[in-house]
């Protein structure tokens, strides 16, 4: 067996299997949806389906950049905090989709390729953060398995909503 299939045999495989159920879950909340349904608002939040998508391949992108330049590589692109969460005119779903399965396969090729998962870096500042605190690029895959099963959640209810589909159950 190689050094690489080595790494891809341990913590490794096991993160970016765990990642990989939790995207899954996440996109088929979005399976035959159109562009309006996706844009639609069916709760009292500002979520809906397609912003969702793009928050997360938001999300991940930027944390992956972190575990590899820290703060400054995380926070070199501006976020548009509020739109993040929405489609905006001339999104289209299948664009989101597109550009989140190309993010999500440079997150599994820098995570079996990286040297060293314990390799960390200080946290921007932000008052939600630890001041002084360091996350290794396992804590942030740990963090970014989290958030999307956290909105693969928020998904499930938005799309019951929309049309009583029960994706996750």
């Amino acid at each position: 067996m190689t050094p690489q299939e080595k790494i891809m045999n341990g913590e490794r495989a096991d993160l970016l299997q765990t990642l990989t159920k939790h995207r899954g879950f996440l996109r088929q909340t979005v399976q035959g949806l159109t562009d309006e349904q996706a844009a639609q608002r069916t709760t009292a939040s500002e979520l809906c389906l397609g912003g969702l998508i793009k928050h997360v391949a938001l999300t991940e992108e930027r944390w992956m950049r972190f575990a590899v330049g820290g703060a400054a590589a995380m926070e070199s692109e501006s976020l548009d905090w509020v739109g993040q969460f929405r489609m905006t005119e001339g999104e289209t779903l299948a664009g989101l989709l597109t550009i989140y399965e190309q993010v999500a396969g440079k997150t599994d090729e820098l995570v079996s390729t990286l040297p060293d998962l314990d390799e960390s870096h200080p946290l921007p500042e932000a008052p939600w953060f630890e001041q002084g605190a360091r996350w290794s690029v396992r804590r942030v895959l740990l963090h970014i398995i989290a958030e999307t099963a956290q909105h693969a959640g928020h998904a499930d209810i938005i799309r019951e909503s929309l049309d009583g589909s029960k994706t996750m159950g």
